[in-house]
């Protein structure tokens, strides 16, 4: 990263990033993508309804614990409607392994509640009216817009920001800036993938703690390297 490059980003100024950066950006893409050709969202989920639940639930909780807790829950609500009119220490019960169940279940029931009363307990497939549902921020919107609906968008979750930093793509702590600094340096068409990749990568080698750098396919691109 060029020392203009940083103080844009850092400052949100205008303008596009320089053609260094951006094909710097395309190098680490298309290396995470040979390393993880199979990269994808990791919840389970079968509809835009249970995807959006899902996320909601994955906050500070693993998508392995999510999946296992996801059966039953939409076995029992299986759509907007009867979440809305669930018991709340039902759900609470369902939800548990999760952590923060209390928390997370007041979301689901109000999101619930706003799908019927707003959107006829349909999902809606657009960031602004995503982002009015109870607990909905644009995390979680481009999570259900990018993996349900097929629109680009870009999730900045823990892994995302701190490999964006990493590897010198962003400066940025905010997660809208990070969204916004990397969806200007990859094509539109690959804002998804950029993050199912960077995801993969975060929580298969490039850990919070200790990340693995021997061997790893980005270590002559990324400025953190050990190696």
């Amino acid at each position: 990263m060029t020392p203009s490059d940083a103080l844009a980003i850092a400052t949100g100024a205008e303008g596009p990033p320089s053609p260094a950066l951006k094909e710097r950006a395309q190098r680490i893409l298309t290396l995470l993508g040979k390393e993880y050709p199979d990269a994808h969202c990791e919840l389970d989920f079968h509809n835009p309804f249970e995807l959006l639940v899902a996320t909601v639930l994955s906050a500070q909780c693993t998508d392995v614990r999510v999946n296992q807790v996801t059966p039953a829950l939409f076995s029992a609500y299986p759509n907007a409607r009867a979440l809305a009119a669930a018991p709340r220490e039902r759900v609470e019960d369902l939800v548990r392994p999760t952590g923060f169940f209390r928390a997370k279940t007041e979301s689901l029931l109000a999101l619930s509640r706003d799908l019927v009363e707003r959107y006829n307990g349909v999902v809606p497939a657009r960031m602004e009216d995503l982002v009015t549902l109870h607990g909905v921020g644009r995390k979680t919107a481009n999570v259900v817009l990018g993996d349900a609906f097929g629109v680009p968008g870009i999730p900045v979750d823990t892994h995302v920001g701190r490999l964006a930093r990493r590897l010198g793509l962003s400066v940025n702590d905010k997660p809208e800036a990070v969204e916004r600094d990397l969806g200007a340096l990859v094509e539109e068409r690959d804002w998804t993938m950029l993050s199912h990749l960077l995801i993969f990568h975060g929580r298969r080698r490039c850990f919070a703690r200790n990340p693995a750098c021997d061997g790893c396919v980005l270590h002559g691109l990324c400025p953190s390297s050990t190696v």
